[in-house]
C-alpha cells in the first residue's frame, strides 16, 4: 500500500512539473503550420480537412528549424548556468502558420564568453538545418517557363539561397522556381536567421555585438535602425516596420558582470562565423507581389 501511494505521488509530482503552456503552444503551432502547408498547396482546410497530412513536409521542416534554433539557446544557457525557459512557440494565422519561437532569460548572462555562446548558438544551428532543408527541398523543386500563371508572392534570394539554387536546380532565368515545401521552410529559416542576427538590442546578433563592442553596441543599434529605415524606402517597406519594432523593443543591452574577462580566440571565430551567416542570409527584398 505504501509503495502504491508513493507511486501515485510520483506521478502527481511529474504531472505538476510538465510545462503545459509550452506543450499546448507547441501543439497549436504544429497544427497551424500543417494548415499553412495545406494552403500553400492550394488545399482548402475547411473543405478538405482530411488532407491535412499534405502539410507535413512544410510543417515538420519548419518546426525542426525553429526547435533547433531555440533548443541551442536553451542548452547554451544551461552550459553557462543562465536560467532560461523552454521554447515558447507562437501559432499564428499567417502564410507560414507561426510567428516563430522564443525563450526567455530568467537570470543575467555573466560573461562575454557566455554572451557569444548563447547569442550565436541558435542562429548557427538554425542556419545549418536550413541549409540541409534547402538542399533536400531544392532537389524536388522545379522551374516553370513562360508568363506567370496567376498573381502571387515572389520570394527574394539571399546569397546562400542563390548559391544553393544554382548548384542544385541550375538556371532559372526566364521562368519561375516552384519551391518544394521543404525548400520554402529552409528559405524561411534563412530569413528568420538574418532577422535574429540583426546587431541591435537584445536580439541574438545584439548579444554577440555587445560581447565584442561593449558600449559601442548602442551606437551600432541606432545606426542599424537608420539603415533599415533607408533601405525600406528603396527595397522592402517591411524594413521600416522592423526599424520601428527595434525602437519599441529597445536598443540598450544589459551589462555583463564579468566584462573584464577577455574573449577567448574560439569566440572570435564564432563571431566571424556569425558575421558570415549574417551576410549570406540578407535579402534586400524578401517579398514582392508577382503580377
Amino acid at each position: 500500500m505504501d509503495e502504491e501511494i508513493t507511486d501515485k505521488g510520483g506521478v502527481k509530482n511529474f504531472l505538476k512539473r510538465l510545462p503545459y503552456l509550452h506543450l499546448v503552444l507547441f501543439a497549436l503551432t504544429i497544427f497551424s503550420t500543417l494548415v499553412a502547408g495545406m494552403v500553400q498547396k492550394g488545399i482548402n482546410p475547411l473543405k478538405q480537412p482530411g488532407r491535412i497530412y499534405e502539410g507535413i513536409p512544410f510543417s515538420a521542416t519548419l518546426i525542426i528549424i525553429l526547435l533547433s534554433h531555440e533548443l541551442s539557446h536553451y542548452f547554451a544557457s544551461k552550459k553557462h548556468h543562465t536560467m532560461a525557459t523552454l521554447p515558447f512557440f507562437i501559432p499564428a494565422p499567417t502564410l507560414i502558420g507561426t510567428f516563430g519561437a522564443v525563450i526567455k532569460m530568467k537570470s543575467p548572462i555573466l560573461s562575454r564568453q557566455a554572451l557569444v555562446d548563447i547569442g550565436a548558438s541558435g542562429p548557427i544551428s538554425g542556419f545549418l538545418v536550413s541549409v540541409a532543408a534547402c538542399v533536400i527541398g531544392l532537389h524536388y523543386s522545379y522551374v516553370i517557363r513562360g508568363p506567370h500563371a496567376a498573381p502571387g508572392i515572389e520570394l527574394g534570394d539571399s546569397l546562400i539561397f542563390y548559391i544553393l539554387t544554382k548548384a542544385i536546380v541550375g538556371s532559372t532565368s526566364g521562368g519561375d522556381l516552384v519551391l518544394h515545401p521543404m525548400a520554402f521552410a529552409g528559405w524561411i529559416g534563412f530569413f528568420v536567421t538574418f532577422l535574429n542576427l540583426l546587431p541591435a538590442g537584445q536580439l541574438d546578433g545584439g548579444h554577440v555585438a555587445y560581447a565584442f563592442l561593449g558600449p559601442l553596441h548602442k551606437a551600432l543599434s541606432r545606426t542599424l535602425v537608420g539603415v533599415l529605415a533607408v533601405i525600406g524606402f528603396f527595397f522592402w517597406k517591411g524594413w521600416i516596420v522592423w526599424a520601428a519594432l527595434l525602437m519599441i523593443l529597445g536598443l540598450k543591452h544589459p551589462p555583463v558582470y564579468h566584462w573584464e574577462v577577455p574573449l577567448e580566440p574560439s569566440r572570435k571565430y564564432i563571431g566571424l562565423a556569425v558575421l558570415v551567416i549574417f551576410l549570406l542570409t540578407f535579402i534586400p527584398t524578401p517579398f514582392k507581389v508577382a503580377i
